[in-house]
This record gives structure tokens, sequence and C-alpha cells, in this order.
């Protein structure tokens, strides 16, 4: 702890870990294929929102629901990463725990088509009616 305590704030420690974070982003979006397919799926629910005029706070669940995904998933590429580079060879536990991360994404995103689904399907049925 006393290291933490001789610390001081630095401005340029902060953009230097922003630079790390961006770095990090493009790594997760150049070498995650799923998350093209999420981020894909997110600009539709977008436009849905925006045709469909969905209210402030459908806005924050949706916000909030797609930045758990796809934060899950830069977690399973991560873990993925450190695994890959931790234990080349097979092991049973490295397989455990990049099935138990993907299972983490495979959760959140179930949770967001749900979330989905009770936000717009009151919009879609009311505008088919209308059609």
């Amino acid at each position: 702890m006393a290291h933490m305590e001789n610390k001081r704030f630095s401005l340029v420690a902060r953009l230097k870990s922003f630079t790390h974070a961006g770095r990090g982003l493009w790594i997760f979006v150049k070498t995650t294929h799923n998350a093209w397919v999420q981020t894909i799926v997110l600009l539709l629910a977008i436009f849905f929102g925006l045709f469909f005029d969905i209210t402030r706070m459908e806005w924050i669940i949706l916000i909030v629901t797609s930045g758990i995904v796809l934060s899950a998933e830069a977690f399973n590429t991560a873990i993925e990463i450190d695994m890959d580079l931790t234990s080349p060879e097979y092991h049973p536990y490295v397989k455990d725990t990049k099935d138990v991360a993907a299972a983490a994404v495979l959760i959140t995103a179930i949770v967001a088509v749900v979330v989905g689904v009770l936000i717009f399907y009151p919009y879609i049925t009311d505008y088919s009616r209308q059609g």
C-alpha cells in the first residue's frame, strides 16, 4: 500500500492509460468476430429505437444491456488471449476456463435478446396493427 501512497496524480499517466485502453479496444474489434455481429445487432437496435421513438428509460436499458454484452465479450477475449499465452498446449482446465467465459457472453446475449423483445415487441405489434 505504501507504493500507492507515493504515487501522485499525473495527467500524462491518465492520458497514457486511455491510449492503452484504445489499443485494447482496437485489438478487441480487430480480432473478435463475435463483437462485429454484436455491434451490427446494436446498430439495428439503435435504428429501431430511433424508428419507434422509444422512451428515455428504454434507451437507458438498451445502452446498459448492450454495454454489458460487449464488455462480457471483451473479458472473454482477454481470457482467451491469456489462456493461449500461458497454456499453449491443450489442457482440460484451459478448455473449461474458455468455455465458462464464453458461457458468460452467451448469458448476457440471451438477456439482451429478452430485453430487446420486451422493449420492441409492443412497438412492432402496434406498428403492424396500424399498417
